[in-house]
């Protein structure tokens, strides 16, 4: 069976029916420490690691968020496949709040404030991001969503803001005219790090709002989005507890082989020590 990563966002804190069998705090990765401890453990025979993604307590901003560390412990922890779950507000009529989404494309607008990539030195990988949402994972979401009867948009496009604030009217209205389905602040640069881990990627977001470029939908505030995350929040963890067992009974990952044309590098500029380090990201392409 698969491995299976799931990042909670705000809302979700825990899993239903995990079985938990550890509990692992990483201190310092080399890219830092992450947001919290992950919590391994099983669901119907699938090992699961759970991150929340803002921490316990959800105290780290947007923005502060160590993505980089966060992937990175999936990758040594083995995960084949992440779900990520998070809010998002509506750039669209037809996006109703309490809807859920399946993203299929982003657009990252968070104006290189953090870091998007494990390849900045000793390294160079170009990795394709054409497609940044794997299809089977989507699948099976959209299968679990049908499931559960809830209403679920099966693709779309998530503009990544900056954040911690929300948009300006003029900001949304902007969105809107560029096409823009869903807005958020974090997911873009989780699916970016996840395929350069060589990790699948997908995402289950919980519509919350309508920005404020709604004309009839009072401007977004922390309190109108935390009660309707509680209302999916239900749903949401019934879904993914559907859903885990089938991403863990697939035997291909559209992500495993994304580094093999990607690396730039000539292994023999690499320094030992870079090699040795990163052996969990670049062991299949350039080893020690």
């Amino acid at each position: 069976m698969a491995k299976i990563g799931i990042i909670g966002g705000s809302g979700l804190n825990d899993i239903e029916g995990l079985q938990k069998t550890d509990d692992l705090i990483f201190l310092d990765t080399p890219f830092g420490r992450p947001s919290d401890r992950f919590i391994v453990g099983l669901l119907e025979g699938v090992e699961v690691i759970f991150l929340a993604r803002h921490g316990k307590g959800h105290h780290i901003a947007p923005s502060q968020v160590n993505y980089r560390a966060n992937i990175f412990e999936m990758k040594r922890l083995g995960v084949d496949a992440i779900i990520s779950i998070s809010a998002v507000g509506s750039l669209q009529e037809q996006y109703k709040p309490l809807d859920f989404i399946l993203p299929d494309q982003f657009v990252d607008r968070t104006n290189y404030a953090r870091e998007s990539s494990f390849f900045t030195e000793q390294v160079v990988a170009h990795v394709s991001m054409a497609e940044p949402i794997s299809p089977e994972i989507r699948d099976v979401l959209l299968g679990c969503c049908n499931d559960e009867g809830v209403t679920i948009h099966k693709k779309g496009t998530y503009i990544n803001m900056e954040g911690p604030q929300f948009s300006t009217r003029a900001e949304s209205h902007l969105y809107r005219q560029w096409g823009m389905d869903v807005i958020g602040m974090t997911n873009m640069v989780e699916a970016k790090l996840a395929r350069e881990a060589e990790i699948s990627y997908a995402s289950l977001c919980s519509v919350t709002d309508y920005d404020c470029w709604h004309p009839g939908h009072d401007s977004v505030t922390v309190d109108m989005i935390m009660e309707n995350l509680q209302n999916n929040a239900a749903k949401a963890k019934e879904i993914i507890k559907k859903a885990i067992p089938k991403v863990g009974a697939l035997t291909n990952f559209s992500a495993k082989d994304a580094l093999k044309e990607a690396i730039v590098t000539d292994p023999g500029v690499v320094p030992e020590q870079v090699k040795k380090q990163w052996q969990i990201l670049i062991g299949k392409y350039i080893s020690v």
